[in-house]
C-alpha cells in the first residue's frame, strides 16, 4: 500500500503573499484523510503540489504505490468531453500518452489513408496494448455500468455534459477506486451526489485499502469517513497546517483547546516579557546610585534582549467570523401557493402551501426536477402547467448551485456593491468584512473560488431584502465555518425558506421535508429521510 507526505511545503503567490511557508503532514498507509480549511486557504493548491501540478517554492512531497487525482472540476463539465475523454484524464501517465497516440493517429488516417498513416496507427495501437490500455478499457466498462449502467463499448464517445454533475462524479470515483493507484487525492468528491451516492461513497473511503486525502466541506461525511482531520488554517505568515489525529467528532473541541494553548503562551510570553523590562528598569535605577550593581544590570540586559530576539510564540491561526445578517420582513400568511402544479417531464401534479416562517427542505434524488422548482419560484422560465403564485410581500431571492450570475462576471466585488449597495468604497469593504471577502474585494465575481462565490451570493440576497429564500445546494461549497454561519442566519430569519439540499446535516435544521420522487410523485416526510421507499410507505 502507498502513503504520501508532505515536508515544510513553500508557496507564494504571484503578488508575493505567503500562501504556505511550512507545511508538514503525513497520511499513512490505508488511511482515509480529510483535508479540511477555510474557502481560499490553500486546500486545492496543496492538493496540485502533492500531485505534481505546481511546483513547491520550498519542501518536499514523496509518493508511494502510484497517484490517482480527482480534479475540483469534475461535475461541471459542460464541454465537448467525452465519456472516454474523461476516464484518461484520470488514468495513469503512460495510459494518458498512449491514448492520446491514438486519437493522433486516427486523426491522420481519416485525413489520408495512406501506407505511412496506416503503420502510425498500427504502431499506436500496439502501444495501446503494451501500457494495459484493453485492460484499462475492461475495468472502465465496470465503472461505466455501475455509474451510467450501460457498458463502456456504448457510451465511450458520449459527451461527459449530457451526464448529471453526479454521474460525473460517480464516474471518476469509479475509475480511482478500481485503477492500480494506491493513493487518491480527492478534491470534493462528494459534490453533486445525492445522498444515495454520498452513502456509497462513504462505504467506499471505509472499506477501500487504498490511502485517500480528501477535501469535503460535508460534516456529515467527514463525522462517517475521516479518520483523521488535515487543517489548512490562514495564519499572519501564511497558512498554518495542523493535524487533528482522531476523526471529525472531536474535531471542534481539540481545535478550541488548541487556540486555547495559543493564548496561553502568548500570555506567559507577556508576563516574562514585563517582569524582564520590570527587572531591567529596576537595576539600571539601582545602578545609578550603586556601582555594584552595573554587573547586574548588564546581565538582565542581556537577558532581555536574547529573550526579545527569540521572539514571542508562534502566532494563533486567524479564526474567521463570519456574520450573515439575514433578515427578511413580514409577509401574507401563505408565502407559497401551487394548485396541481407540474414541471413538463419531470413530475406529476401536486398542490403545495408553505406558510410565512416556515424551513423547508426540497429533498429527492438528482434529476426529480428539485432545482426547477425553486427557479419557477424565482421567476425564471420553466416549463409547467397548474398554478403558483407567491403571498403578498413575498420577494423572492434565489441562490443558484451552478453560481449562474452572467450580470456579474467580470465585476469587482467593491464596485458590485458600490453602484447597486453601498454608499462609497469604505461601506463596501465593511459589509464583505462582516463575509470575510475583504480580501477578494478587488477580485471580478468569476475568479473566485466556489466558497466564496457562493458567501457573496448569499450576501447579495441579504442586501436585496429578500422575506423568502430559494436556496439550490447552498452548502455544497461552504466551509465548515460558513456553513455554521448560515445556518446561524437562517435561525434568525424573519421569512420563508425553502432550501434544496443533499447536506444531511443541514437538513437537519429544517421543520418540514417536500420530497421530489424518482416515480415523479412529490410527497411530504415529518423527518429528513432519503429512502423514497419509505416515505411512500408511510404515506
Amino acid at each position: 500500500m502507498g502513503h504520501l507526505e508532505a515536508a515544510h511545503l513553500e508557496y507564494y503567490l504571484p503578488d508575493g503573499r505567503v500562501l504556505f511557508s511550512d507545511a508538514s503532514f503525513r497520511v499513512g498507509e490505508g488511511a482515509a484523510v480529510a483535508l479540511v480549511g477555510a474557502n481560499g486557504a490553500g486546500k486545492t493548491t496543496l492538493l496540485r503540489m502533492i500531485a505534481g501540478e505546481l511546483e513547491p517554492h520550498g519542501g518536499s512531497v514523496v509518493v508511494s504505490g502510484g497517484l490517482g487525482v480527482m480534479p475540483q472540476f469534475v461535475g461541471s463539465v459542460r464541454d465537448d468531453t467525452t465519456v472516454r475523454d474523461l476516464l484518461v484524464s484520470v488514468a495513469r501517465p503512460g495510459l494518458r500518452t498512449a491514448a492520446r497516440a491514438v486519437d493522433e493517429a486516427e486523426l491522420a488516417i481519416m485525413a489520408r489513408d495512406d501506407e505511412p498513416a496506416q503503420l502510425d496507427y498500427a504502431q499506436a495501437l500496439s502501444d495501446w496494448a503494451e501500457v494495459g490500455g484493453y485492460d484499462a478499457e475492461t475495468v472502465w466498462d465496470m465503472c461505466t455500468m455501475a455509474a451510467l449502467g450501460a457498458p463502456y463499448e456504448r457510451v465511450q464517445w458520449r459527451e461527459v455534459s449530457t451526464l448529471s454533475g453526479g454521474e460525473q462524479k460517480r464516474l471518476v470515483l469509479e475509475a480511482l477506486l478500481r485503477g492500480p493507484e494506491e493513493v487518491l487525492l480527492l478534491d470534493e468528491p462528494d459534490n453533486y451526489l445525492d445522498v444515495p451516492g454520498k452513502r456509497w461513497l462513504e462505504e467506499q473511503l471505509r472499506q477501500t485499502p487504498k490511502t485517500v486525502l480528501f477535501v469535503s466541506h460535508d460534516r456529515e461525511l467527514l463525522a462517517r469517513a475521516a479518520e483523521k482531520v488535515v487543517s489548512v488554517e490562514p495564519g499572519p505568515a501564511g497558512s498554518d497546517v495542523w493535524v487533528h489525529g482522531a476523526g471529525f467528532a472531536t474535531f471542534h473541541e481539540a481545535r478550541k483547546e488548541r487556540f486555547a494553548r495559543f493564548e496561553e503562551l502568548r500570555r506567559r510570553w507577556d508576563e516574562q516579557h514585563a517582569k524582564l523590562q520590570q527587572l531591567v528598569s529596576t537595576l539600571k535605577q539601582k545602578a545609578k546610585y550603586n556601582d555594584g550593581m552595573a554587573s547586574r544590570c548588564q546581565a538582565a540586559q542581556t537577558r532581555l534582549r536574547r529573550f526579545e530576539e527569540a521572539g514571542p510564540p508562534q502566532e494563533p491561526p486567524r479564526e474567521q467570523n463570519i456574520t450573515m445578517r439575514l433578515r427578511g420582513g413580514r409577509t401574507g400568511v401563505r408565502a407559497v401557493t401551487c394548485e396541481r402544479l407540474e414541471l413538463t417531464g419531470l413530475m406529476k401534479p401536486f398542490d403545495l402551501e408553505v406558510f410565512y416562517g416556515e424551513r423547508v427542505a426540497v429533498l429527492g434524488s438528482n434529476g426529480s426536477g428539485k432545482s426547477h422548482f425553486l427557479r419557477l419560484l424565482a421567476g425564471g422560465p420553466v416549463a409547467h402547467t397548474g398554478l403558483w403564485k407567491l403571498g403578498a410581500r413575498v420577494v423572492p431571492g434565489h441562490f443558484a448551485q451552478t453560481h449562474t450570475h452572467p450580470e456579474l462576471v467580470g465585476r469587482a466585488l467593491v464596485d458590485i456593491l458600490w453602484t447597486e449597495h453601498a454608499k462609497d468604497r469604505g461601506g463596501a469593504m465593511s459589509v464583505l468584512r462582516r463575509y470575510e471577502l475583504e480580501r477578494q474585494g478587488d477580485q471580478p465575481f468569476d475568479r473566485l473560488s466556489g466558497g466564496q462565490q457562493a458567501r457573496f451570493q448569499i450576501l447579495l440576497l441579504e442586501l436585496d431584502g429578500a422575506t423568502a429564500l430559494l436556496l439550490d445546494e447552498p452548502t455544497d461549497n461552504l466551509d465548515l465555518e460558513s456553513a455554521e454561519a448560515l445556518q446561524e442566519g437562517l435561525e434568525a430569519y424573519q421569512g420563508t425558506v425553502l432550501a434544496v439540499t443533499h447536506d444531511r446535516w443541514f437538513a437537519r435544521s429544517f421543520d418540514r421535508f417536500l420530497v421530489f420522487g424518482q416515480d415523479g410523485v412529490v410527497r411530504e416526510a415529518t423527518e429528513p429521510v432519503w429512502d423514497e421507499a419509505r416515505v411512500a410507505r408511510e404515506r
